[in-house]
């Protein structure tokens, strides 16, 4: 019985020193990289661009008649900057348009990302994931990868 207890409490401590010796589990990720090659981000950006191609026509062809006015001389001075006005109206509405569009896409993107880099760490274990910015991390512990086929997935 004696050598029993000790058997026990020796490999106790043995359990307990190689928990203790393996730490916590730390991952990162890139998220530019995410940003750049997971589905969803090329998808949005797409997405933006069909949304927006229209005014930005619009304007390629204001722009482009203000030109050739200028170019003729048909235009008198008055008609010209009222073109020129309408046209850095529509350009400034556009471009804060367009502001607000990418960063409700960025958002909804990054809590995909949050999302899928959360299922990551929960069914591998990991204690620690960080998002890169880092001065240096190793592949072994570069999530990125996983994380962009998790984005894949339908949510839980």
């Amino acid at each position: 019985m004696n050598k029993f207890l000790r058997f026990i409490t020796v490999a106790g401590f043995m359990l307990f020193a190689a928990n203790v010796a393996a730490g916590p589990m730390l991952g990162y990720v890139d998220v530019n990289r995410i940003l750049r090659e997971a589905p969803q981000a090329v998808e949005s950006a797409k997405k933006l661009q069909k949304e927006f191609s229209p005014r930005t026509d619009e304007l390629t062809r204001l722009k482009k008649q203000i030109t050739d006015q200028e170019a003729s001389g048909s235009a008198k001075a008055q008609d010209l900057d009222g073109l020129r006005l309408e046209f850095e109206r529509k350009q400034r509405e556009l471009q804060e348009d367009i502001s607000i569009r990418k960063n409700e896409e960025l958002t909804a993107l990054q809590d995909r990302i949050n999302k899928a880099v959360t299922a990551v760490a929960d069914s591998e274990g990991y204690d620690l994931v960080v998002y890169s910015g880092l001065a240096y991390g190793s592949k072994r512990v570069d999530l990125t990868d996983k994380v962009i086929k998790a984005m894949g997935k339908p949510a839980p």
